[in-house]
């Protein structure tokens, strides 16, 4: 659906035609508006809620981050502090990719914990050179943050 010339023209999508071409329920949508996560740009004269194409990508990076185990809760988080940042959407989906790099990076770091900390230093400094100088300063970036930084 097509909409008005007092604002620049962009499609404007009533819960239905948003579920069709997200691929989500309506009923997800209307979950996710009610958290917080989704938030419709207006009602249209008949009282429905429209939402818009950044709506659509909103949706991408939530069903994304859910994927990596993210809860609903974690999720909202990082939307609110993002836009605390910047409003310009683009910037804020760069920085939720990152975020959620980083995030699914200290989860796996957190599992791989009990097996770096039963090896030998010998067998330690062997695993770090063999990995990328950057993939090192990864893991060491985020063994400091942890509070686990001996292993180095």
């Amino acid at each position: 659906m097509r909409h008005g010339s007092t604002e620049p023209q962009r499609n404007l999508y009533r819960i239905g035609e948003l579920a069709r071409i997200s691929g989500i329920s309506p009923r997800t949508i209307d979950y996710y508006t009610g958290l917080g996560l989704l938030t419709p740009v207006k009602r249209s004269d008949g009282n429905y809620r429209l939402y818009d194409d950044e709506t659509l990508d909103r949706i991408r990076r939530i069903e994304h981050l859910k994927a990596q185990k993210f809860s609903l809760e974690e999720i909202k988080d990082q939307f609110a502090s993002l836009n605390r940042v910047t409003p310009n959407e683009q910037v804020s989906r760069k920085l939720a990719d990152l975020q959620s790099h980083l995030s699914q990076l200290e989860r796996e770091v957190k599992e791989l914990e009990p097996v770096l900390e039963q090896l030998k230093p010998s067998q330690a400094k062997r695993l770090f050179r063999a990995i990328s100088p950057q993939t090192a300063a990864c893991i060491e970036a985020l063994l400091l943050l942890l509070g686990k930084s001996n292993l180095m």
